[in-house]
């Protein structure tokens, strides 16, 4: 995918927002606020995304999004729990309808036998409350897993919550 199918999705979305009223925040790490500056490069999109957040370290995630200590710990940064409760602060925080948010291994550096580097989380604050995490594994260097990271998350907030 290249810059212009991501500016194409995320045209997309924001028109689907609109008509529903609603708003967007992401709560993002490894992706380092591409999230939102591709949602941002819309013009309008202050109708519908307020506020995001960069999380890079632990502590960004404990303090900005309300992540517990005890789950970075037990569980890593890159995990499904992790992605859902910094889904549900950013939600929160930005009192938006839709929050998404990303935590991986980009690369080089930073991969594990369990978490490979191209290991990324997502996770999803739908309306109602409901949190919903998903995991990819993306090949490539560095750009590329994040560029397929966003084309990801955007595509599922999409296909997957805003068409329904």
């Amino acid at each position: 995918m290249d810059d212009h199918q991501l500016m194409a999705l995320s045209h997309q979305i924001g028109q689907l927002l609109k008509q529903h009223s609603a708003s967007v925040t992401v709560a993002e790490s490894c992706t380092g606020g591409w999230l939102a500056k591709i949602l941002t490069d819309i013009s309008g999109s202050s109708a519908w995304f307020e506020r995001g957040f960069v999380t890079y370290s632990n502590q960004a995630k404990a303090e900005m999004l309300g992540v517990q200590t005890a789950t970075l710990e037990r569980f890593g940064a890159v995990s499904e729990e992790v992605v859902k409760e910094m889904a549900a602060g950013a939600q929160q925080q930005a009192q938006a309808q839709y929050a998404i948010s990303v935590s991986g291994i980009a690369g080089p550096d930073g991969g594990t036998p369990e978490k490979p580097v191209g290991t990324v989380w997502f996770g999803f604050a739908l309306p109602g409350g409901k949190t919903v995490a998903y995991r990819q594994c993306f090949s490539g260097d560095r750009e590329t897993v994040r560029r397929q990271s966003v084309f990801w998350a955007l595509s599922t907030l999409h296909g997957e919550f805003l068409k329904n």
